[in-house]
């Protein structure tokens, strides 16, 4: 190698660095002094010398994994890039279609990063089956049914499988259906998400053993013996309260509907159950209630802390907690080797969770994209 091609390397090198100098670390505890964290190639690095590096001033902001949505609905490109804009570098969609739609937002550089369920398991007669433009192809009557469902996600490569499950009578899927959608999921290693908001779709969910249960029961909290079965499964809960507050301020429900249901985070977090940070975010038509993509994450974290977690905690419930429960090593925190997805926000999270929306910059595997105002 000449001197010349030697030089032209280095540069190379050095362009694709950027130091951010000063940043105070959530490190999923604490905060640490201030420190100049490096990312290179889309990964954080273990470098500290900034030399030829495009340096970015963080004296007095703190640096935060970027953050991850257990929960949205995508509808297109922007929704991605509102996320992005927010600092939600990963988001969980739970239902989108058609394939093609999915395929188009997958692994798009400079906005967050998604995985989907692709098209959602449902009843015939439930409110989801009345959603406008929703295929019939969704709807699975019975176990045979549940297979064919399950064999076709795969095959358009949906990352995990998500059923939606009523209460006796509303047209949700049966026990023996959700059941055979469970264990053809499991037997093709992949996770089932459920969608429950009465105490019945919990006890068809945890019979089935669903992975993951989203949204609460609506107006009061989770009975203990649900609890104790949740946790005794190790059953991930993402209790969207963004949604279940909007929704019940749709309908008119007095303000104690909602605070009645707060107390049973704090009791899932007791027992030992995984509570993630997801919000439902969405621009459906025919939905209660529309939350923003990206913004209501940072809402989901205040009303996380109102119901009784930490800041350390409801900040774990958005980083370190949904990278650890639903497989995704390379992220989730601010560490060598890991993607450098990141949030410099103005102010101290942990002190005020607030201070999580004041968003400076945002980096999506080390780009740096448009952040909120």
């Amino acid at each position: 190698m000449n001197a010349a091609t030697s030089t032209k390397d280095t540069q190379r090198r050095t362009e694709l660095r950027t130091a951010l100098d000063g940043v105070r670390v959530f490190d999923g505890e604490s905060m640490s002094a201030p420190r100049t964290v490096i990312l290179r190639d889309g990964l954080i690095t273990g470098d500290t010398d900034m030399t030829g590096a495009r340096v970015v001033d963080g004296y007095g902001a703190t640096l935060l994994p970027g953050l991850i949505d257990a929960h949205v609905h995508l509808h297109d490109r922007a929704s991605l890039d509102k996320l992005a804009a927010h600092g939600v570098t990963t988001a969980f969609d739970m239902a989108c279609w058609p394939v093609s739609l999915v395929d188009s937002l997958r692994e798009r550089s400079g906005t967050a990063d998604v995985r989907s369920a692709g098209l959602p398991a449902i009843g015939p007669g439930g409110h989801h089956a009345k959603l406008p433009g929703m295929p019939d192809a969704a709807v699975v009557l019975d176990p045979a049914q549940a297979r064919a469902f399950v064999a076709a996600r795969i095959g358009e490569g949906s990352d995990y499988i998500k059923v939606v499950l009523e209460g006796a009578g509303q047209g949700g899927p049966d026990q023996a259906t959700v059941d055979a959608l469970v264990v053809a999921a499991h037997a093709a290693e992949k996770k089932v998400f459920a969608h429950a908001v009465v105490a019945e779709a919990y006890e068809m969910a945890l019979s089935a053993g669903v992975d993951a249960i989203t949204h609460l029961p609506v107006g009061a909290p989770l009975p203990p013996d649900l609890i104790a079965r949740l946790a005794e499964g190790r059953t991930i809960v993402i209790p969207t309260l963004t949604m279940m507050e909007g929704i019940l301020q749709a309908f008119g429900a007095p303000p104690q509907a909602f605070a009645g249901m707060l107390p049973g985070i704090a009791a899932l977090c007791e027992a030992g159950v995984p509570v993630l940070a997801g919000t439902d975010a969405n621009t459906e038509p025919g939905v209660p209630f529309n939350a923003e993509h990206g913004a209501s994450l940072h809402h989901e974290l205040e009303l996380l802390v109102a119901a009784g977690l930490t800041c350390a905690e409801a900040l774990r419930s958005a980083t370190s907690e949904p990278a650890r429960h639903l497989c995704l090593p390379d992220r989730g925190a601010i560490r060598q080797g890991l993607r450098a997805d990141l949030l410099l926000v103005d102010g101290d999270p942990l002190a005020d969770i607030r201070a999580t929306s004041k968003v400076v910059k945002v980096w999506c595997a080390g780009i740096e994209v448009e952040a909120a105002s």
